[in-house]
């Protein structure tokens, strides 16, 4: 079955972009921070003190009326398009129902203060299947922080994505320069021509890759044509520093690169023209005199794998307006 559309967005709760899970009620068979771990849950064939181990969250068989939870903090808040409950290898101890909440909290709250936090629904109460990946949609709605999985009445489940837009507080992005293409700040991948080793996504993500599988890679070609990455940044910005990072590409690094802004009436702008590039290296480019982008290009020649993209610079008036109408309520 194809996987539903919102699947393609950022995973805002992912470990990797600074997710954690904060608090659970019961964690006896198998951790809670398995929930976020950015990879997918593998089958453990061991059995520990406690019994069969899981690559997941799972819970205690209940004994009395209630339901289990585990809250996860999004490592980028933001607006969430969609969840999904993995039960991967949990076939017969998951969890027949499972219910979402979310809640925005400012600053770094303790679990005392997430449990007096304002929960509003997310997703009501729905039916899982065992060794699925169950994919349910939500009514997008105001930004959050936090949200809550609630299962009942008790079970376990391999990993919990919360697909979705980060929205970042501009308040932190007025100090200074931001990077307008980071996934924690609002930017996504929202067209690709080739994805063959590694998503596109990891060119957004935090941090440096650590090998060569946190970036993005692309299929050999042998047609004559190149391979491309479009962003939608986190605002209409001005970018004045462009890094294209080819860290831990050594055979497989492409030749050249360029990028391509676009405005906000679609009009076409060159932001850094075709550079020849070198393998393993963190590539810094000065972009002078640019107009306000909402959106940019990043073409390599012929093919080859990218480690990060950053453009560093400064929202315009519109962009900085528009990203606290996103915060105030995006609908």
């Amino acid at each position: 079955m194809t996987a539903p559309d919102w699947t393609q967005l950022p995973d805002l709760a992912n470990r990797a972009q600074g997710g954690a899970v904060v608090a659970a009620n019961d964690e006896f068979f198998a951790a809670r921070e398995n929930l976020v771990l950015p990879w997918p849950a593998v089958a453990r064939p061991d059995f520990g003190h406690k019994g069969k181990e899981y690559d997941g969250w799972e819970t205690r068989r209940r004994r009395e009326p209630g339901e289990d939870w585990a809250v996860v903090r999004l490592g980028m808040p933001g607006v969430v398009a969609g969840v999904v409950v993995d039960t991967a290898f949990f076939l017969g101890n998951y969890p027949p129902q499972a219910s979402v909440q979310a809640a925005a909290v400012d600053g770094h709250p303790s679990v005392a203060e997430l449990a007096a936090a304002d929960w509003q629904p997310l997703l009501d109460r729905v039916d899982l299947a065992g060794g699925t990946a169950n994919a349910f949609a939500v009514e997008p709605g105001r930004r959050v922080t936090h949200v809550r999985l609630t299962i009942h009445p008790d079970g376990g489940v391999a990993r919990f994505r919360v697909h979705g837009t980060a929205v970042p507080d501009p308040r932190f992005l007025d100090a200074g320069p931001f990077d307008l293409a980071a996934l924690e700040n609002g930017g996504r991948v929202t067209a690709v021509s080739n994805a063959f080793y590694g998503s596109p996504h990891q060119l957004l993500g935090r941090g440096d890759a650590a090998n060569m599988g946190g970036g993005w890679e692309n299929a050999r070609r042998r047609d004559g044509g190149n391979d491309w990455v479009d962003v939608q940044l986190a605002c209409e910005g001005v970018v004045a520093v462009a890094e294209l990072d080819t860290s831990w590409f050594l055979g497989n690094a492409p030749g050249s690169a360029a990028l391509t802004g676009r405005t906000a009436d679609g009009t076409e702008v060159e932001l850094l023209p075709r550079t020849p590039l070198q393998p393993d290296t963190r590539h810094r480019f000065l972009v002078p005199d640019a107009p306000g982008v909402v959106a940019v290009r990043l073409d390599v020649f012929p093919d080859g794998g990218m480690a990060r993209l950053r453009l560093w610079g400064r929202a315009t008036d519109a962009g900085r307006a528009a990203l606290q109408r996103a915060v105030d309520d995006p609908r």
